[in-house]
């Protein structure tokens, strides 16, 4: 892919970096560890050219359809309010980024940042074509994610090497990462963005 300039009309979208979903969270990704460092990094590029920066979190009532105990396919996990359903410490939000808590009633689940929350709206008043899309999981709410940004006539950009997926079976990540790219989702390194500058 060419260099990447980054300008008007770029936003970050971070998904999910949230406590529970890291290594000894409640329902950690696989090595989700390793995206911090590169999610980090694509948040100091933004911030430091004055992009907007929306960060996406499950936002859960105690009783979520999505847990066990409701025959969801998934342990309780970021339960609004509790410390598992901060972002991660070690994820260096600016103290402006915009967050979009989703799937916050108990009886209808959200992958997607934008199911129910209102971003493509917040998005498009504020001037925004296209979302660099990273974090938590590659294979549903970053899928998720992207597949709405682009039915919302969104362009993406996708980084893979900051993002992690669950990988239930092996090669979903892969799988996911396919099917971003086939709706027209651009694949990114973040070698790419060496040249980002704001236009």
């Amino acid at each position: 892919m060419k260099p990447i300039r980054l300008g008007a009309g770029d936003a970050l979208l971070v998904i999910d970096m949230q406590v529970d979903f890291l290594p000894g969270g409640k329902l950690g990704v696989p090595h989700g560890d390793a995206a911090v460092g590169p999610v980090n990094r694509l948040l100091g590029l933004f911030a430091g050219l004055g992009l907007p920066i929306y960060a996406s979190r499950d936002w859960h009532p105690e009783n979520h359809c999505s847990f066990a105990a409701r025959g969801g396919p998934w342990p309780p996990h970021c339960v609004a309010g509790t410390e598992g359903a901060q972002f991660a410490p070690q994820i260096k939000l600016p103290a402006d980024a915009v967050l979009v808590s989703k799937a916050e009633s108990a009886d209808s689940d959200a992958y997607s940042a934008f199911n129910g929350t209102g971003l493509a709206r917040q998005l498009r008043e504020t001037g925004v074509r296209r979302v660099t899309v990273c974090g938590l999981a590659t294979d549903y709410c970053v899928l998720n994610t992207v597949l709405d940004a682009r039915d919302n006539g969104f362009e993406v950009l996708i980084v893979p090497e900051a993002m992690r997926a669950v990988d239930v079976a092996p090669g979903d990540g892969d799988r996911a990462l396919a099917r971003m790219a086939a709706r027209g989702a651009d694949v990114a390194r973040l070698a790419d963005f060496a040249g980002a500058v704001a236009a």
